[in-house]
């Protein structure tokens, strides 16, 4: 993937955002189980239930087993109150943290451990600057480099983002919100969930291909946080061994070229390379952490929901609230050890 180069004059996003122009191939829809192998909600979506303030407990449900994970910096995906695969991982990665099993299963000693503070929920109030962001995105890589922005295409994908959440969870929490004429001073109820502000550098920055899934870790070995990724979908495309960190871009732009993406008719008429500008639907999304490895990087994405898919072409992706976390956690030098 081509590297990015950042502007600085951008403000910093913080959203998801639509698909982009290349289709993912038959590795990625043999691959990708999610959408078939998680199990329904739990019944009535009791779990979406929300106490008040109180000091802290156990948690009671995988919402707030998702909440209190990614309180911790360990992030279960886009929060869904379902058990699926990204979940458990997630749940494996508290487990080997605080010296359990790790069985992926919330059992009742990772309930016991695992603490959540009420309240659950916060609101966000629509302000008049939020629904200013919204604009379509350009369906062809010349009108996306025409844009001054690719910022948010919806008000409900906004707000998925900035809480960390599955679009279909935002809307089950707000029942009878009409998405697609928001008025401002709306008032939702959104999960109540950020990252901890970072206590020290990362040490080491984990990556396993056959697990999809980053770790980073302190000089000492500790978990720091922990994401899901997607990985590249060409299996010689992706860098195994051991890298560093050599650039930290937030807001990066993106520049196309038609040489990484021969399958693209479009880029193949055009025969120059474009800069796409940054955004949330900026290809790499809202952060960039390039690779000792030239063309190569961790960054965001516009589709957070298809996170942990093989699909790039050979970076590592991370939604971008994620790839946001990571870049306060690293500096240039940072060892990346990608393991198969």
């Amino acid at each position: 993937m081509t590297s990015p180069a950042t502007n600085a004059a951008a403000s910093r996003p913080s959203v998801r955002a639509a698909p982009g122009p290349t289709n993912p191939g038959p590795e990625v829809r043999a691959t990708r189980t999610e959408e078939t192998t998680n199990p329904p909600p739990e019944p009535g979506w009791r779990d979406l239930r929300d106490d008040g303030p109180g000091p802290a407990r156990p948690v009671r449900s995988v919402f707030e087993a998702q909440i209190a994970l990614a309180r911790q910096g360990i992030s279960a995906g886009s929060l869904d109150a379902r058990l699926g695969s990204q979940t458990r991982a997630a749940l494996s990665a508290y487990q080997r943290r605080i010296g359990l099993v790790p069985t992926g299963v919330l059992d009742r000693d990772t309930r016991e451990r695992l603490l959540i503070t009420p309240p659950l929920l916060a609101t966000f109030e629509v302000g008049s600057n939020d629904l200013a962001r919204l604009r379509p995105v350009p369906k062809t890589w010349l009108e996306k480099s025409q844009q001054t922005r690719l910022d948010y295409e919806s008000l409900l994908e906004l707000v998925a983002e900035k809480s960390q959440s599955h679009p279909a969870l935002i809307r089950r929490l707000n029942p009878g919100v009409d998405w697609s004429n928001p008025a401002p001073a709306l008032v939702l109820r959104v999960p109540r969930v950020e990252y901890p502000p970072p206590s020290t550098k990362a040490g080491l920055i984990r990556i396993s291909l056959s697990e999809r899934h980053l770790e980073v870790l302190d000089t000492a070995g500790h978990l720091l946080a922990f994401f899901p990724c997607s990985i590249g979908r060409v299996a010689a495309k992706r860098p195994v061994g051991d890298l560093q960190v050599v650039v930290v871009a937030p807001n990066p732009n993106y520049t196309f070229d038609p040489e990484v993406f021969p399958e693209s008719e479009e880029g193949r008429r055009l025969g120059r390379k474009l800069v796409l500008p940054p955004g949330p639907n900026n290809p790499v999304g809202t952060a960039w952490i390039g690779l000792s490895r030239p063309g190569y990087g961790i960054h965001g994405t516009p589709n957070p929901e298809q996170v942990g898919r093989t699909e790039s072409h050979g970076c590592f992706r991370l939604a971008n609230w994620n790839a946001e976390y990571l870049a306060r956690l690293v500096s240039v030098g940072t060892p990346v050890r990608v393991e198969p």
